[in-house]
């Protein structure tokens, strides 16, 4: 009960800011060679409701006129990505359970499967790190086993570095 009550002072006790900085770093493990990684930085929105943290952004995408307008959100053992614009998506991960949803783009669709084994988050007074680590299915067929890093930081608070 003590811990309980101390963790909640904790938590209470966190203070982030409505502007941040976004760094959503991806990488992607295809038949035990080397990951391909990903990232990009962004400018975006952060809230917090009902033990839930959102994150909103836009994203521009490298041929394409539209920005891909992204919220990300998450609580214990789940985070959500949804994409709207260009792109279409509503990708779950789900802690220990398979997900099914329709990659939507100008070129088609696709199915994607989703299979996260790991979806944690640490939280610091100007920061917020998210860890998913997940198997990727496209069209029913295993892709890659991937891992998704979500650092989230108050605009004022420290900066990211651009090295690996």
């Amino acid at each position: 009960m003590v811990c309980w009550r101390l963790s909640k002072l904790i938590l209470r006790s966190i203070k982030m800011t409505k502007d941040v900085m976004i760094s959503i770093r991806g990488i992607q493990f295809d038949n035990g060679q080397d990951g391909e990684k990903i990232e990009s930085i962004q400018r975006g929105e952060y809230y917090h409701k009902n033990n839930t943290h959102y994150i909103m952004f836009e994203e521009i995408i490298e041929g394409m006129d539209d920005p891909v307008k992204s919220m990300i959100k998450f609580k214990k053992g789940e985070m959500h990505l949804n994409k709207k614009g260009p792109i279409n998506v509503n990708m779950e991960f789900l802690e220990n359970k398979k997900t099914l949803t329709d990659y939507r783009t100008p070129f088609g669709s696709i199915v994607i499967g989703i299979e996260a084994t790991r979806v944690e988050f640490e939280e610091e007074e100007k920061r917020i790190v998210a860890n998913v680590d997940y198997a990727m299915d496209v069209n029913y067929e295993h892709l890659a086993d991937c891992k998704i890093k979500v650092d989230i930081r108050a605009k004022d608070g420290e900066a990211f570095s651009l090295r690996s």
